[in-house]
């Protein structure tokens, strides 16, 4: 397995130009440099039919989301509530913008971005309990913006596919609105990073095993919540009676086993998981469509994965 030269183009730039990694950082530091550079190498002049930001309520306040229209939007349609990356410390809906927008007129679906709480101004479980609310809002009311509220479902990258997938069992759980699919793109599923790829992909790859100790060093309250399904769903005593789910790798990432455990625990305890790997790729491939052209592709097959959900 080699390293994609897209993907190594874009470490290589980023070496070159000195950035200092976001650990090096405060957190409100690594909040505004991420919110600059996410914004360099993702999809560029994305038209969108229309957005609309709210707040909408959630039990530790109001959370910010946005919804998103395809363009030449006519008809009610299905709906992804999407939760971006960013190791729940960076990351919003403005850093994921471009994305949402693709999948939205990809789809076509209607597109629910969730501007959950992060860390450390919102330890864990802030985060989840924003993300449960969006779900359950969106339930209720996403009728009101032309979405179909019997058809929606849950996705995210790395910090969200975590989400999306806590999501999921809290609402299986609850006995609350259960998604009809979950997207999970290179997911967290497990914080006590114990898995070969972690040691493997420690460094040399953006998502370095120092940076995730940032990230979980500002997330979570103490190291006990490592053993929290609601921080590592893959300790959750069942993943029974789950939506099904797409779950995507790739092959220089840290986080590539854990997820692989995650669909393999699902597909034996009777909930259906697909497992794709993109092999030459690295962690966060996704939101660089403006650099990699491998995210179109994983775009296009989640997209293709919602789509068979939603005709069921």
């Amino acid at each position: 397995m080699t390293l994609d030269p897209q993907a190594k183009w874009v470490l290589d730039i980023a070496e070159e130009k000195g950035l200092p990694s976001l650990d090096e950082l405060s957190p409100a530091e690594a909040k505004a440099a991420y919110e600059e550079r996410a914004l360099t190498l993702t999809y560029k002049n994305v038209d969108i039919g229309k957005t609309i930001d709210l707040d909408i309520p959630g039990p530790l306040g109001e959370v910010p989301v946005r919804i998103y229209h395809p363009v030449g939007m006519m008809d009610t349609l299905p709906v992804l509530v999407y939760y971006h990356g960013g190791g729940w410390v960076v990351g919003s809906r403005n850093t994921h913008d471009s994305l949402c927008r693709l999948i939205a007129n990809s789809g076509p679906f209607v597109v629910v971005s969730v501007d959950y709480r992060m860390g450390p101004e919102h330890p864990f479980p802030a985060a989840v309990l924003d993300s449960v609310a969006a779900l359950n809002w969106t339930a209720e009311h996403i009728g009101e913006y032309n979405g179909d509220a019997e058809n929606i479902a849950v996705g995210g990258d790395s910090a969200g596919g975590n989400l999306s997938a806590v999501v999921s069992l809290i609402a299986r759980d609850e006995k609350t609105y259960l998604p009809k699919f979950q997207w999970l793109i290179y997911p967290a599923t497990q914080m006590d990073m114990s898995h070969p790829s972690h040691i493997k992909y420690a460094e040399g790859y953006f998502l370095t095993r120092p940076l995730m100790d940032y990230f979980q060093g500002h997330y979570l309250k103490s190291k006990e919540d490592r053993k929290d399904w609601r921080a590592s769903p893959l300790l959750a005593s069942s993943l029974a009676g789950l939506p099904p789910a797409l779950i995507q790798t790739a092959g220089f990432d840290p986080l590539q086993d854990e997820a692989i455990a995650y669909a393999k625990r699902m597909n034996e305890e009777g909930s259906q998981a697909t497992h794709t790997h993109y092999e030459g790729m690295i962690h966060g491939f996704i939101n660089l469509g403006g650099a990699i052209d491998k995210a179109t592709d994983c775009v296009n097959e989640g997209v293709a994965a919602l789509r068979q959900a939603f005709s069921k």
